[in-house]
Order: C-alpha cells, then structure tokens, then sequence
C-alpha cells in the first residue's frame, strides 16, 4: 500500500503538462511548453538559487552593501582602522613607559637597566649570511661607476674646471672675499664682506626654491637656474623675495647681513652648485 502512494507520487511529478498559447483573435495556436511538476520544481530552484548567489555578490563586493541599514560606510571604516592604528600606538607607549620605569626601579636598587634600543636578536648568525654579486648586478655597478665616473671631481685635488663660458654671471655682492672655496674644510662657497644694508641681487635668472631661515645660516634664499645650476644666499637680514618667485639676474633678492650662528660679521656667503657638485663661484664671477 505504501509502495503504490509513493509510485503514484512519482508519477504525479514526472506526468507531463502542455502549456499552449493562442492568438486571442484568430485562436491559432502560437506555441506550448511541456512541463512536469519535476521540471517545474527545478527550474523554480535554480532560479531560486541564482538570484540569492547574485544577491550576495552584490553585497560583498559593490557598494550597495552600505545602503543596510546597520552596516558600516566608507567613512566608519576609515574610522575603525585609523582607531586600530592609534591603539597599537598606544599600546606601543605604554610598552615605552613600563620599560622606562622598570629602568628607573633598577637604577634605584643600585642595578643596571637594560638597554632596549641596543639590544640584538641572538637568533640570527649574520656571520652565516653570505651575499653573492649577480651578473646582472655586476653589469649595473660596473655602468653606474663609467657613468659617475667624473662627478667628484671637484673633490679629488685636480683644478678641472666646468665649461660656463656662455654664461654671464652677474656679482651678488661687490665687496672684499674674506674666505674662499675649500671643499677640503667643507666650506663649500665664498664669503665676501661689503657695506651693511646692501643689496644682493640674483647671479642668473631662475626660480626661488627656498627662502626661510636656519639657526646655522640665519635668512638664507636659494635659485634654481638652467643648465642644472644652484646659486645660494646665507647669512642675509632681511629676505625680499619668496618661495616660487621668478627673478632675473641683477635683481635684489635680499639684504645683505649678519644672521645665524655660523657668522662672525656682515657679510655674504655665496654658494654655486652645478648637478649637484660645488663650484668656485671666483673662476666665473668678479667679486
């Protein structure tokens, strides 16, 4: 009895229906489709199945996930990451303090604290480390040394000097040099004294890429030039012109003074680089 309802259940599903469609005015026959419950039921499933697989491919990889209510937007993201980064930072100085007390404690009981910045992780035997050169690292030293080959040479004692014949260099200051370019004491420019509240003026024409003030050089104001060339200012009192100007040669830029620490009266120092390498400024300019 029981094997007879479940044949006749499968059957049910497997029993086939015709679907027809007719034309509503001439009622000719425009097509069908033979269903059974079995195909009927599986279809239904797999559509069932490919809506909810795009349903969640939407919402785990488009933005349209922000718009549930409850879910986290761009912004509350941003925040939670940027208070997991200021956690562990904390969580650093706190680290930093217990260890800074934990010193102090040891210094008190007469001991000696440990030194964290020093210390080195016994694990790793760097004398075990072997580097090996590679052609092609070989290939590139041996082309970066024939190309930088000639670029110190300012330093290496000879008296090469670098072709700026067709350039006219205009005096930033005329006065008396008191100490000339000496690459070999690190004093990489010419200070010339002149009368006090004179007028710098610009060696050549070109931009202002710095104009502030250090504690060495005091008000300093640096022009880059063409021909990949760097003409400096230390020392002044009084700046006239700003970060981004355009100057031409023989234009005042600042006044002549006696700022910063690295000074012993008024004067100017006067640097000329040239791709990245000083030049005496006294082979092309008449102070």
């Amino acid at each position: 009895m029981v094997k007879e309802k479940k044949k006749h259940i499968v059957n049910n599903l497997r029993h086939k229906y015709r679907l027809i469609i007719y034309n509503d005015d001439t009622f000719e026959e425009v097509g069908f489709l033979r269903l059974s419950r079995l195909n009927l039921f599986s279809i239904t499933g797999s559509l069932l199945i490919f809506l909810v697989t795009a349903v969640t491919v939407l919402i785990a990889f488009t933005p349209i996930r922000e718009f549930i209510p409850g879910y986290p937007d761009g912004n509350m993201r941003s925040n939670i990451i940027n208070n997991v980064y200021k956690l562990d930072s904390l969580q650093h100085e706190l680290e930093v303090r217990d260890r800074y007390f934990e010193s102090i404690n040891t210094i008190i009981r007469g001991g000696t604290p440990l030194s964290y910045e020093n210390e080195q992780d016994t694990s790793i035997r760097y004398e075990e480390i072997i580097f090996d050169k590679s052609e092609h690292d070989s290939i590139l030293r041996q082309q970066i040394e024939e190309e930088e080959l000639f670029n110190l040479s300012i330093f290496s004692g000879t008296t090469n000097k670098t072709d700026f014949s067709s350039i006219h260099f205009y005096p930033p200051v005329k006065g008396l040099v008191t100490n000339s370019f000496n690459p070999k004491e690190n004093h990489f420019g010419t200070d010339i004294v002149a009368a006090s509240n004179n007028v710098v003026a610009a060696a050549l024409d070109g931009t202002v890429i710095i104009a502030n003030w250090t504690l060495e050089t005091g008000y300093l104001i640096q022009i880059q030039h063409d021909n990949n060339l760097i003409s400096i200012y230390r020392h002044n009192s009084e700046l006239l012109k700003k970060a981004g100007s355009h100057v031409t040669a023989g234009e005042a830029i600042a006044i002549i003074g006696n700022s910063g620490e690295l000074t012993s009266g008024p004067h100017l120092h006067f640097e000329l680089w040239h791709g990245g390498t000083p030049v005496n400024a006294e082979d092309y300019i008449a102070f």
